[in-house]
C-alpha cells in the first residue's frame, strides 16, 4: 500500500510503499476512502507535539470501509466507519470508569501512537470506530476531528448566547452550522486582514464577523478559541461578560501572555478540551446529519499531503483539506 510517512520532524512527508497490515485481536483493517488534514498533524510534523515514534503515518480524520476483521471482532465487511483522534483507552482507570476516557493515562491516539489515515489502508481498534452514513466520504472526513473535538468544545458553551468563535477554520465552520441549527447567535473573530474568512463566517450565518483585535457588538456569554494562539486568551476574556466561559479547543497553543487578574475576575472561567470521548462522537454523529453539517472541503490526492500541510500552515485553506488515496 502507499502511505505518506513522517520520517523526520521538520521534514516533508515521504511517499512509501508499505505492506498492508494484518488486523490483530480487537482490530479492523480499513480501506481508507478519505482522510482530512488537521492542525494537530501539522503540530506533530513540526515537532511542537513530538511524535512518540518515527516513522509515523499521520492522519486521524479517517473514513474507510472494513475489509478484514481481527480475532474477536463482530462486524460487517464493507461497513463504512470513521476513526478519530482517540484510538484506545484502558477502560479500567478512574477516568475511564467515570466517563472521561479522554483523560486515560493509557490512552493512545490515531496518527500519533498508531499509524493513521495518510495511507491506502489503516488499522483501528474496532471499539473505537464510529458508524458513518453513506454519501461522499470527503465530506464526512472532517466530522471525525474538526467536528468531534469542536463539538466537545461547544458542549461547554452550548447553553450560552451569544458565543464567540476565535479562528474560523475547519472546526469553527462546522460548529457554526450546529449553533445556527440550534438557534444560537455566534460571532466570528478572524485574523486581522483576512477578509475571505470574514465573508465565509458571514455566509454561514455569523451575527457579526470581525478581526480578532476588535470588540464584539456586545459581551459574550461563551467563547471558544480554535486558533493555537495564546495571545487570544486575554483578549477573549476581555470580551466575556461576568460568569462567561472560555474554552480552549486545541491540543497545542503558543504561550499565554501575562495578564491582569481583573480579566478573570467576576467568575469568568477558562477550561481546556483534551481529546474526545466516544460519547462525544455519539452525540455529534446524532446531530450532524440532522443539521446537516456540510464541511467546506478541498479534495486532494494523497501524494500532495505536504502541500496540504503547507497550505494549512499559511492559513490558505477555507474549511478542510481532505486527502484521497
Amino acid at each position: 500500500m502507499r502511505a505518506m510517512v513522517l520520517t523526520e520532524v521538520g521534514r516533508p512527508l515521504v511517499l512509501r510503499e508499505l505492506p498492508v497490515p494484518e488486523p490483530g485481536p480487537g482490530e479492523v483493517l480499513l480501506r481508507v476512502e478519505a482522510c482530512a488534514v488537521c492542525r494537530t498533524d501539522l503540530h506533530i510534523a513540526d515537532g511542537e507535539l513530538p511524535p512518540p515514534r518515527l516513522p509515523l503515518v499521520l492522519g486521524h480524520q479517517v473514513v474507510g470501509r472494513v475489509v478484514a476483521l481481527g480475532e474477536g471482532v463482530e462486524g460487517r465487511l464493507g461497513a463504512r466507519v470513521g476513526v478519530g483522534w482517540l484510538a484506545s483507552a484502558c477502560g479500567a482507570c478512574k477516568f475511564c470508569r467515570r466517563g472521561e476516557e479522554n483523560l486515560c493515562p493509557e490512552a493512545r491516539f490515531t496518527g500519533y501512537h498508531r499509524d493513521g489515515g495518510y495511507a491506502e489502508y489503516t488499522l483501528a481498534r474496532a471499539a473505537f470506530t464510529h458508524p458513518l452514513p453513506e454519501g461522499d466520504p470527503v465530506r464526512l472526513a472532517p466530522w471525525m476531528c474538526a467536528g468531534l473535538i469542536g463539538f466537545r468544545s461547544y458542549r461547554f458553551v452550548r447553553d450560552r448566547d451569544p458565543i464567540g468563535f476565535y479562528g474560523f477554520g475547519a472546526a469553527a465552520h462546522l460548529l457554526a452550522q450546529v449553533a445556527r441549527y440550534e438557534g444560537k447567535r455566534f460571532y466570528a473573530f478572524v485574523r486581522p486582514g483576512d477578509e475571505a474568512a470574514k465573508a465565509f463566517a458571514e455566509a454561514l450565518g455569523a451575527a457579526w464577523a470581525g478581526y480578532s483585535d476588535e470588540e464584539p457588538p456586545e459581551p459574550l456569554e461563551g467563547a471558544i478559541i480554535f486558533a493555537p494562539v495564546g495571545a487570544l486568551v486575554p483578549k477573549a476574556l476581555k470580551d466575556l461578560e461576568p460568569g462567561g466561559v472560555l474554552v480552549l479547543g486545541g491540543i497545542y497553543m503558543s504561550p499565554i501572555p501575562s495578564m491582569p487578574y481583573a480579566l478573570l475576575w467576576q467568575e469568568r472561567q477558562i477550561r481546556s478540551v483534551a481529546n474526545l470521548t466516544r460519547e462525544d462522537a455519539r452525540l455529534f454523529l446524532e446531530v450532524a446529519p440532522k443539521v446537516p453539517v456540510v464541511p467546506e472541503v478541498e479534495r486532494l490526492p494523497l501524494e500532495v499531503a505536504n502541500e496540504a500541510l503547507e497550505a494549512l500552515r499559511q492559513g490558505r485553506l477555507r474549511g478542510s483539506a481532505v486527502l484521497v488515496p
